[in-house]
C-alpha cells in the first residue's frame, strides 16, 4: 500500500500577510488597520505587526485614512481588475499633487453614467472644498463635472443632462443647458469652475483618459491665490498625463511604469 503523501508545510504568517494584502487589494478604498484585523479575526498586535512588515517591503503605503497598495504589489506589473490597484494610482498620483502644488487634490471618474467622486488628498495649508452637495448633483457647477462632460460623446451628455437637472448652486453657476453645452464645446482641454460651486474658491481640472477610464484631476484654491496660474495648469497635465500612461499600461497588461517622479 503506498504511503500516504504528506500534507505540505504551509507558513502560518506567510498565509495571514496574504489575507492582508488580498483584501486591501479588493477594496475601493483605503483600508485602516483595525478594519483589517476585525474582518480576518487577528489580533490588533498580530495585525499591525504584519502590516509593518508589508509596508516596509513596498506591498502596502499607509495614508492617513488607511492602507493602500504599495508599487511592488505585483498587479502594478501585470494586469489586474482588482480595485485597489486603480485606487493605489489615483492616491499616488493626488498625493504628488498636493505636495508639489500646495493645494488639495481631487479625482472624478465617469462610470456607469454617472460622474464620481473617487478621492480627495489635502494639502497641509490647503484644506479641502466643503462638498456641500454630492458631485453626482453637481458636475454642471464644478470643473472636475464640467471636464467629464466635454469630454462625452453628444448622446452620453445629453443623456446625462437629461437626468440632471442643472441647479443654480450659486449666482455664478451655469444653470442654462445651451450656455453650459457651448462652454463644454469650446473646452480648451481643461474646466475651470469659478466659484460656481462655492462663493470664494475655484477649481480647475484637466483630463485622465485609459482604457475603459474617463475621469479628470483638479485642484482647488481660494479666489486670487497666487497658485492659481499657467503653471498650475501645466503641472496639473503632467500628473494627469502620467496616470493616464500608468492605467493604460495596466489595462495592456505592463503596468511597470512609476508615478512618483516629481513634477
Amino acid at each position: 500500500m503506498a504511503a500516504t503523501e504528506a500534507a505540505p508545510t504551509l507558513i502560518g504568517s506567510v498565509q495571514r500577510a496574504l489575507r492582508l494584502v488580498d483584501m486591501v487589494a479588493n477594496s475601493p478604498r483605503p483600508v485602516p488597520v483595525k478594519t483589517l484585523a476585525m474582518r480576518t479575526g487577528l489580533t490588533p498586535g498580530t495585525t499591525y505587526n504584519l502590516v509593518r512588515t508589508l509596508v516596509h517591503e513596498g506591498y502596502l503605503v499607509s495614508e492617513p485614512d488607511g492602507l493602500v497598495l504599495g508599487e511592488n504589489f505585483p498587479a502594478f506589473r501585470l494586469q489586474s481588475d482588482a480595485g485597489g490597484v486603480f485606487f493605489a494610482h489615483v492616491r499616488m498620483a493626488l498625493r504628488q499633487t498636493a505636495d508639489e502644488v500646495g493645494a488639495s487634490a481631487y479625482l472624478s471618474r465617469y462610470q456607469d453614467g454617472e460622474v464620481h467622486l473617487i478621492d480627495i488628498v489635502d494639502a497641509p495649508r490647503s484644506p479641502r472644498l466643503d462638498l456641500w452637495v454630492g458631485l453626482d448633483s453637481s458636475a454642471h457647477a464644478t470643473a472636475l463635472g464640467k471636464q467629464i462632460l466635454s469630454d462625452l460623446s453628444g448622446e452620453e451628455r445629453d443623456d446625462y443632462l437629461s437626468r440632471h437637472p442643472l441647479e443654480e448652486l450659486t449666482s455664478r453657476t451655469i444653470s442654462d443647458r445651451r450656455a453650459l453645452i457651448a462652454e463644454l464645446d469650446r473646452s480648451p482641454g481643461f474646466a475651470v469652475d469659478r466659484e460656481e460651486y462655492a462663493i470664494g474658491n475655484t477649481c480647475i481640472a484637466v483630463p485622465v483618459i485609459a482604457p475603459s477610464v474617463r475621469a479628470s484631476l483638479a485642484v482647488s484654491l481660494p479666489v486670487g491665490h497666487p497658485r492659481f496660474d499657467r503653471g498650475l495648469l501645466g503641472k496639473l497635465k503632467l500628473v494627469a498625463r502620467r496616470l493616464s500612461m500608468q492605467l493604460g499600461a495596466d489595462a495592456l497588461g505592463g503596468g511597470a511604469a512609476r508615478l512618483a517622479t516629481p513634477i
